[in-house]
């Protein structure tokens, strides 16, 4: 079954995702910091680290938000960093954040679907995804994409949340995600649905060994899966 943001809406799930990320965007960055105590900053420049093998010299962020993740593949000095996006909202708020900080020659930000890229095959070096593929309306379509645009050699590098296994910090995070998270998001975002669907896509997605079979399925090799923090995240790696 699909989890959706907006069970009252008759709109698919790729709709209602850009619907909530553009109401809950101009308090995105502060409560994603705010909500995982900063923890999410010291994952995406974990998972950055594992291309830098690669060297990579064209990289394309998907579902690329307000661009966190796209800002912190420039520690690769690549040539070109693409982000793309269904949520015109995000997009805004990135593209200011980038022109504040004086890194809009750097990195482009523009309107994309996942599941229907707008690239030529074989395009770019590295693509990276910090969390959104849980977000796709088909995942294997999106993930199929991804495999499309990339050249061989290239790699993938996915973050994305999991669910820890081990007592009790289970039961805490449990605790956590059901309970205090989507509360504070709502009270912050005054979207009474973003945060509670958090931790509903969560529990649907197929984390772990799961994940990692679907990108076998699709012809990625050297395939892993590093767990973070206990099993909150995971980063998900692959080679085409």
């Amino acid at each position: 079954m699909t989890v959706l943001p907006y069970k009252d809406k008759e709109s698919g799930k790729k709709q209602q995702v850009a619907d909530m990320f553009d109401n809950i965007s101009p308090k995105y960055d502060f409560l994603n910091h705010f909500l995982s105590l900063g923890i999410d900053i010291r994952w995406r420049k974990k998972a950055i680290k594992l291309l830098k093998e690669i060297q990579p010299k064209s990289i394309l962020d998907i579902a690329t938000g307000t661009g966190d993740f796209a800002i912190e593949s420039l520690s690769l000095n690549p040539e070109k960093v693409i982000g793309v996006d269904i949520s015109e909202g995000m997009l805004d708020v990135g593209r200011k954040k980038l022109k504040k900080r004086k890194l809009d020659d750097r990195i482009s930000l523009q309107s994309g679907d996942s599941e229907n890229l707008p690239f030529a095959d074989n395009m770019f070096d590295a693509i990276i995804v910090a969390f959104g593929v849980r977000n796709f309306e088909n995942l294997e379509k999106g993930l199929a994409e991804m495999y499309r645009v990339l050249r061989p050699g290239g790699k993938v590098v996915i973050l994305e949340f999991s669910k820890p296994k081990s007592f009790p910090f289970k039961q805490l995070y449990n605790f956590y995600f059901k309970n205090i998270l989507p509360t504070i998001g709502k009270t912050i975002s005054k979207d009474n649905s973003a945060y509670t669907y958090l931790p509903e896509s969560v529990k649907s997605f197929p984390d772990g060994e799961i994940f990692v079979s679907k990108l076998d399925t699709l012809g990625f090799k050297k395939t892993e899966c590093r767990p973070l923090t206990f099993g909150i995240s995971s980063i998900y790696t692959g080679i085409k």
